[in-house]
């Protein structure tokens, strides 16, 4: 089953900052997230309750609600911002 993807403010304004490749390769990782929460890579943060995944330069910081099957995605950051 698909889960649901959900963008909160701050990581709405962090798309809105990036140009044209770096948003369509970050857009194609967050839909793919739909299919697969947990793909090869993705990574389990210890000091938060969520993920990361890399695409290219940048980081997708997430939450993932089983239960409800959303995806939360708060952050979207330059990887010299995200730790």
């Amino acid at each position: 089953m698909k889960y649901h993807i959900r963008i909160i403010a701050k990581a709405e304004k962090d798309l809105d900052a990036l140009g044209g490749h770096d948003f369509d390769a970050v857009k194609k990782k967050i839909l793919f997230l739909s299919e697969n929460p947990r793909p090869f890579g993705c990574k389990k943060l210890t000091a938060d309750d969520g993920y990361k995944i890399r695409s290219g330069d940048f980081r997708i910081l997430y939450r993932i609600d089983d239960h409800a099957k959303e995806i939360i995605v708060y952050r979207v950051r330059h990887r010299k911002e995200a730790y």
